[in-house]
């Protein structure tokens, strides 16, 4: 698998709550909120499909930059908006409780189960990719537990997480695989072979829960707030500039001024692809190795550190403000958007037709792809959602999943 080949995600959202459809007119003033999140997830799409069909970031130049942007935080937006998800499904403002609580609990399991098989039906097919959805799925069962909390205890939670879990990250994989050799616990923890078992899900895969599970409490933060507020949004917007700043500004410069820590890093053999200088903010030198506690003043999408989570956090939450605003406030805009606003509101579809896509063409170099088959794929998705959705309220596959999630309604 080439390096940058984990670089995606998904949000399965949910079917809005009766007050909160994407539906209403225009005139409604708490219609940007959600088809700004559509907007958000669609352009996680976007991302999703550069990090995957596009130019390898290394080749430089403005594609190769754009590309880059992509790679590691359209990761990190989709996990972001997986809390929201949990948050629209278990009640946004208002947490259900009762049998409504109870039967969006097991709304959320049935979910995450789904994915889980899913993702390791995916992942068996020998795709290139490496499927996110198995980790998505443990993601919703791991945060559940915090459906009731209100934003300030979530965001308490959220920020703990980031500045511990990341730390706790690293000694657990050098106690399941201290030789760095790529061994690690086998039998059931690695079951099933060809894909991610439990240990790799929460530990050593692509996307370990130990160190993504910041994102979706972050997420589910921001979704109790009154995003109709233009002072919430404001806030929202400041924070996450603030928090890219300090993660991505922190990490320049510790690997510019922590003596040691460069030449740390290439002993370690980090560095071979580019610069480990990059490392503040790029994935072109590669992926930490784990053989030396320097890499954790990294802040490079994949590397799972502490100022890798605050700064991607910190994207992702300007970017969802940025959605929010401009949906809000614009219509000739959210006309314009219309069709990635489509692909957001399908966002498992799209995820799923890319891997199936990148399977059927039999690409195997991720990245690396010539600018002109990115274009195709995100051709291809944006056409095909907009034409679905001017027929039906769900995308195929989120239709099924709200039919399938429909048991939980005999919960009592």
């Amino acid at each position: 698998m080439t390096q940058n080949a984990h670089d995606t995600t998904l949000v399965a959202p949910p079917r809005p709550e009766p007050s909160e459809t994407t539906q209403l007119p225009d005139t409604r003033p708490s219609v940007g909120r959600l088809i700004g999140v559509d907007l958000a997830r669609g352009l996680a799409v976007f991302g999703m499909y550069a990090a995957h069909v596009g130019p390898d970031p290394s080749e430089g130049g403005s594609t190769g930059f754009f590309m880059e942007l992509a790679h590691g935080r359209a990761s990190a937006l989709f996990a972001f908006l997986a809390g929201f998800s949990i948050v629209l499904i278990t009640g946004r403002r208002t947490p259900k409780t009762g049998r409504a609580g109870r039967q969006a609990v097991a709304k959320v399991v049935i979910r995450a189960l789904i994915l889980l098989v899913l993702g390791t039906a995916l992942t068996l097919t020998g795709t290139p990719v490496e499927v996110i959805l198995a980790f998505y799925g443990l993601y919703f069962l791991l945060v559940l537990p915090l459906y009731r909390l209100g934003a300030r205890p979530l965001a308490v939670i959220a920020v703990s997480g980031a500045l511990i879990l990341p730390q706790i990250l690293y000694v657990v994989q050098q106690a399941l695989n201290p030789g760095g050799d790529g061994g690690g616990p086998g039998g059931i923890w690695a079951w099933p072979a060809d894909a991610d078992g439990i240990v790799s899900l929460l530990f050593t895969g692509g996307y370990p829960a130990l160190a993504w599970i910041p994102f979706v409490v972050a997420g589910m933060a921001v979704a109790r707030l009154d995003l109709a507020s233009t002072v919430v949004r404001t806030r929202l917007a400041i924070t996450g500039v603030s928090l890219a700043v300090l993660g991505y500004g922190g990490s320049y410069l510790a690997l510019h001024l922590v003596p040691g820590v460069a030449s740390a890093l290439r002993a370690s053999g980090w560095g071979e692809g580019g610069s480990v200088m990059s490392a503040w903010w790029s994935d072109t030198a590669g992926y930490p190795t784990g053989t030396t506690p320097a890499w954790l003043l990294a802040a490079s999408p994949h590397s799972e550190t502490t100022l890798s989570v605050v700064a991607n956090t910190g994207v992702a939450i300007a970017v969802l403000a940025a959605c929010l605003a401009a949906t809000d406030t614009l219509p000739r805009f959210r006309r314009l958007v219309a069709p990635v606003i489509a692909v957001g509101t399908m966002s498992l579809t799209a995820y799923v037709f890319h891997i199936v896509a990148i399977r059927a063409l039999g690409i195997q170099e991720l990245p690396g792809s010539p600018l002109h088959v990115l274009l195709g794929f995100l051709v291809a998705v944006t056409v095909f959602a907009t034409l679905w959705s001017r027929h039906f309220a769900r995308g195929p596959l989120e239709w099924l999943l709200g039919r399938a999630t429909r048991i939980a309604e005999r919960v009592r």
